[in-house]
């Protein structure tokens, strides 16, 4: 039997969803929601809303952070850098829109958050998924927000970064690095940074956490495949990489307090991960760089945005550019990777091993 507080988080998703459908079911009003998909079926699910019921961000505004005070310390944010601009894309307004559509320095892409599997994904808007903004379909694949293209009307789950369904399927986004950590520590690597502004043109308070105590319980609100809690809390963060069909993922709690660096392997293929407990931050980029060296890093501390050293003396930043040293200018390569919450990778990838 669903708890009370269950029973009240799910009755607030609906409410805050445009009074749509609560069936568990495929949303026929959706384009080619019951035509060929490249996934089972089986686990794609009505979310409720409808196509477009949660708004997509496609003008965003923006505001310096000194004129940003509706966050608060500990608040979640992402970040997207290009050359010298950044930008910053708070949680909490992309809990109510998920899905934005912008550009930094003439390059367009798409930036989603899905909030019920805690999933950060930004990647490209070019020829390989059209010149075109993507929006929420109002359908979710284990649990996962399903962006569309509003072009084709095909269908994208966010963290398979492909399209897997419409005239689009079978067609890989490229994925674009960002990174998520508190307000306090992104204001102090960015101080010159934009901020993504609570004047969205929409009606929602963003001081309020639209799932009740989701993000923290041990409650899903909708079906997944593979159901594997007896490793970690279903809602514990954790990076999520994968190269080729091998993955790992690593529990972000389990990090060093202030900033901990993982030289490892997956699949042959050399990657580092930076990563900190209490700044709520986790990263994975390739050690091997344009000429074929294989780097090894350490750890750079209490000098933000920088976060590793590598044994030729390079200073790499969170975004995996080096900013200082023989190397400076050259950019790691990220693999696909996420943080997302550890239910969702699970389903996703049934038996991937947890970095110990």
């Amino acid at each position: 039997m669903l708890s009370k507080i269950f029973v009240l988080v799910l009755s607030v998703f609906f409410v805050i969803s445009c009074g749509g459908s609560t069936e568990n079911t495929m949303n026929g009003g959706n384009n080619n929601a019951n035509s060929d998909w490249s996934i089972d079926s089986n686990f794609i699910q009505d979310g409720g809303p409808g196509k477009d019921g949660i708004p997509s961000l496609d003008q965003p505004n923006f505001q310096s952070i000194d004129n940003t005070t509706y966050m608060f310390a500990s608040d979640l944010i992402i970040g997207i850098k290009s050359g010298d601009k950044i930008k910053g894309y708070p949680h909490k307004i992309l809990d109510w829109h998920e899905v934005v559509n912008d550009s930094l320095e003439n390059e367009k892409f798409v930036l989603s958050y899905c909030p019920l599997t805690g999933s950060a994904v930004a990647w490209d808007i070019n020829n390989d998924t059209g010149d075109t903004e993507f929006g929420v379909s109002g359908l979710l694949y284990n649990s996962n927000l399903i962006l569309y293209d509003r072009n084709t009307g095909s269908n994208w789950p966010q963290m398979l970064m492909q399209s897997a369904n419409g005239s689009k399927k079978g067609t890989f986004a490229t994925q674009k690095v960002i990174f998520e950590t508190t307000w306090e520590k992104f204001q102090l690597m960015y101080p010159q940074a934009q901020v993504l502004s609570e004047n969205t043109g929409f009606s929602r308070n963003y001081d309020d956490y639209p799932y009740g105590n989701y993000r923290t319980g041990d409650k899903l609100l909708f079906n997944v495949e593979n159901d594997d809690d007896s490793r970690l809390h279903k809602k514990e963060r954790v990076l999520g990489v994968k190269v080729g069909s091998s993955t790992k993922a690593y529990n972000i709690s389990a990090f060093s307090s202030d900033l901990e660096v993982i030289n490892d392997s997956i699949r042959n293929t050399a990657i580092v991960i930076a990563g900190s407990k209490d700044d709520k931050y986790a990263l994975a980029f390739e050690r091997t760089v344009s000429d074929g060296t294989v780097l090894e890093f350490s750890a750079v501390y209490n000098q933000l945005p920088i976060i590793m050293s590598d044994n030729e003396d390079n200073l790499w930043d969170i975004n995996g550019t080096a900013v200082s040293g023989p190397r400076a200018g050259e950019q790691l390569v990220s693999p696909f990777s996420y943080i997302v919450y550890w239910f969702a990778w699970a389903a996703f990838y049934t038996d991937a091993p947890i970095y110990q």
